[in-house]
């Protein structure tokens, strides 16, 4: 049964309510001369209707009508088998992401006893395939075409759902990038299963084959765990240094298979422009082994030029609280935590953070965590390797001001 949205005539008074809270502009209110108070009639246009029922909450006369579809049913989960992880690459370059995946996931593959394979899609990648068998995949689907030279969502993720189609896996693993979070979602459409999105843990139910998906919700302030239980396959994406990067087994043997899609019959509504590199910092922090960050404790941007430089005598990155950034202290390039970057470095120092959940899960699996900080009760002194109690700006200066003095020596 598909949706159906419908004005009851008889009720309907042409109050206009639901034509003004529709954010889709999908109601207009038409005149019905016919009507013994010449009422107007509201008219939805189901082309624009997202039947997201807000008309239906704002009438005061019940005169609209929303029926949805009922939950999928009658699906047979037994023809979903193998955990799939999507290799994104950028020019040829394979995202760090996919390595940690690919090691998650043949964990996840083990306990199901299934396969786990990589997908690739791009232009001139063929090269890439081994990199991605030595990694851990047993196989690899590549879609090596022209007209994926460039990442579009539409083209990408029709080949992606007719693979898909094809193919059945019960679980599909995607990092939470730019590109991941924008293209897990309509893949997840198309498919018509459910996507559940920056995870930090990941585990399965060996006895239903269920995904649990925990990632953190209501502001970072609890972890929720979800699960897919009547779709498939379960997608979810993941965020980058949240899990260790799979080793490398050279000469490791996998299967290939090539792909070749009628790139006649995708669909591609954008036309691309241009690719403008983010030229706003030295190091990407996501990457970094040393991250010097700053929080409100700080007291102002000025602040910053004393972590900058701790950060640059240590060949290292500068990070940021959110609360920095919502200030205007520093860019949002710089951010840490749930709404920012995840980092993993081998030491973070954190300069006047207190350390709330919500930046926590973005730093919690450094190696060596260095707080300073005037509270000592405060989260992040709570969970540092080394907690140095004080003011950050008598600290900061001497830490520096040794470091000089060593490599002079």
């Amino acid at each position: 049964m598909a949706n159906n949205m419908k004005v009851l005539a008889d009720k309907c008074v042409g109050c206009k309510m639901c034509e003004n809270t529709c954010p889709f502009g999908a109601i207009s209110i038409v005149e019905r001369p016919e009507h013994p108070k010449k009422f107007k009639f509201a008219v939805i246009d189901l082309n624009r209707c997202t039947y997201c029922g807000a008309c239906i909450q704002a009438c005061k006369f019940n005169a609209l009508e929303l029926k949805k579809d009922p939950p999928q049913t009658g699906i047979n989960k037994n023809l979903y088998r193998g955990v799939w992880v999507y290799a994104e690459q950028r020019h040829g370059d394979i995202a760090n992401v996919v390595y940690e995946l690919l090691n998650e996931g043949k964990s996840l593959a083990k306990k199901l006893e299934t396969s786990l394979s990589a997908v690739l899609i791009g232009d001139n990648v063929k090269s890439k395939i081994q990199g991605l068998i030595n990694r851990g995949a047993d196989k690899v689907y590549v879609c090596d075409d022209p007209i994926f030279v460039e990442f579009q969502d539409d083209s990408y993720s029709d080949v992606l759902m007719q693979l898909i189609e094809s193919e059945k896996p019960e679980i599909i693993l995607m990092g939470a990038t730019n590109i991941g979070r924008s293209f897990a979602s309509r893949v997840a459409a198309k498919v018509n299963t459910g996507l559940t999105a920056d995870c930090i843990f990941l585990e399965v139910d060996i006895e239903t084959r269920n995904l649990l998906q925990t990632r953190p919700a209501f502001g970072g302030n609890i972890m929720a765990t979800i699960l897919t239980p009547n779709h498939r396959p379960q997608i979810a994406t993941v965020r980058h240094k949240v899990f260790k990067g799979a080793k490398i087994t050279e000469g490791r043997k996998g299967e290939i298979v090539e792909y070749k899609p009628d790139v006649r019959t995708l669909l591609n509504r954008t036309r691309f422009l241009g690719f403008i590199k983010d030229i706003n910092t030295v190091i990407n922090i996501a990457d970094a082994d040393v991250i010097v960050s700053g929080g409100r404790g700080l007291g102002g941007s000025e602040g910053f030029k004393l972590i900058k430089e701790l950060a640059q005598i240590l060949d290292g990155a500068v990070g940021a609280s959110r609360a920095t950034v919502d200030a205007d202290w520093i860019s949002y390039s710089h951010q840490i935590g749930q709404t920012g970057k995840t980092v993993a470095p081998k030491v973070y120092i954190a300069c006047g953070i207190s350390g709330q959940i919500h930046h926590m899960v973005g730093m919690n699996s450094s190696d060596i965590i260095i707080a300073i900080n005037k509270d000592a009760a405060c989260p992040m002194m709570q969970s540092a390797t080394y907690a140095l109690e004080g003011d950050l700006y008598e600290i900061v200066p001497s830490i520096i001001k040794e470091i000089k003095s060593l490599r002079c020596c």
